[in-house]
């Protein structure tokens, strides 16, 4: 593992709630990569105790409620968003829980972690933004299917940097994976980290069409050799995105590499994640393979666009005793 020395003297982060040094990647490593294996049983076995087994009430419940909202990338990715749309989201996440209950939960200044929106829309949530702190992530590359000429990928990403997102949310050429072109994805993906400058990028790995968790596992760890800042499970538009079983592989890849070259990478599920509970299960995972500092935005986020209603339900629950309808909570 490398030094603490080297670690505080790497190039730091330009992302507000950032900490951490960005992730330099590293040269190709294919034993590395040949040897990482995927015991799919055992990994189920693994996810299904999770639920029954970490379960957190009361005043507990309503912290770590609160430290899900502070991690949630609030996605908007519609043929029919508009700039009052995106603005709309942008007041949400500046303000995500009505003022009385964050200061009955003594949790003033709460925001999520970033706002998640097209190439089109990063101008007007960087202009709603302004001064909040809350970065803007662009969703980039041909999203979601990558499948758009080479050189108009590495374009998008240029023009998005430019119009002023700081994180870039790509997506990699899933027949790599599927053909074991492991070179390609590793050239790919440091093409597209090279473009993103400054930005951080997020590699999408669209896992529900990756064929096998070993596949995940093997592309989680190539994206971060090639410098992915996050490894990211789903576009959302996938016919199954985040599951706990290919959670818990992808993490134990950013575990594996951070023992190695002891380079923090994040991790973020995306897609299906729309239930307070469900928050809860994903960061109690985080906390026994990663670590009490992998639960917070610079390091983990949940891409949602309903699971911020759902959670500020449960904390108006606690603060007063009864259920809100939903309808009282909108996001947008």
């Amino acid at each position: 593992m490398q030094t603490e020395q080297a670690n505080r003297t790497a190039v730091p982060s330009q992302l507000p709630q950032a900490i951490e040094p960005r992730n330099p990647g590293m040269p190709l490593d294919m034993d590395w990569v040949r040897g990482a294996q995927a015991n799919r049983s055992a990994i189920e076995r693994r996810t299904a105790s999770l639920p029954g087994r970490r379960s957190v009430k009361k005043e507990f419940q309503a912290a770590w409620l609160c430290r899900a909202i502070s991690c949630i990338d609030l996605t908007t990715l519609a043929g029919d968003d508009t700039e009052g749309r995106v603005r709309r989201l942008c007041a949400k996440a500046k303000q995500p829980v009505r003022p009385d209950l964050l200061e009955a939960l003594g949790m003033q200044g709460l925001t999520t972690g970033a706002i998640c929106v097209y190439h089109d829309m990063v101008p007007a949530a960087v202009t709603a933004l302004k001064g909040s702190g809350i970065p803007v992530a662009a969703v980039s590359t041909g999203f979601p299917a990558g499948l758009s000429p080479f050189h108009l990928r590495l374009a998008e990403i240029g023009e998005s940097v430019a119009a002023g997102a700081a994180e870039i949310d790509i997506v990699i050429s899933r027949r790599h994976v599927l053909t074991g072109n492991w070179q390609a994805l590793y050239d790919e993906m440091k093409a597209f980290r090279a473009a993103c400058g400054e930005a951080h990028v997020k590699a999408i790995l669209a896992t529900g069409e990756l064929g096998s968790l070993r596949n995940v596992a093997r592309a989680s760890l190539v994206c971060m050799m090639a410098g992915a800042d996050f490894i990211k499970t789903s576009t959302g538009k996938e016919s199954v995105n985040a599951t706990l079983p290919v959670s818990l592989v992808m993490i134990r890849a950013i575990r594996d590499y951070y023992e190695r070259t002891g380079i923090r990478v994040g991790y973020k599920p995306a897609g299906g994640i729309s239930k307070a509970k469900d928050s809860l299960v994903y960061l109690s995972l985080i906390k026994e393979e990663l670590g009490d500092r992998w639960l917070r935005p610079d390091l983990f986020r949940f891409g949602a666009s309903s699971l911020l209603g759902d959670i500020e339900r449960q904390l108006e629950h606690y603060v007063t005793g009864a259920y809100s309808a939903s309808w009282r909570h909108a996001a947008g």
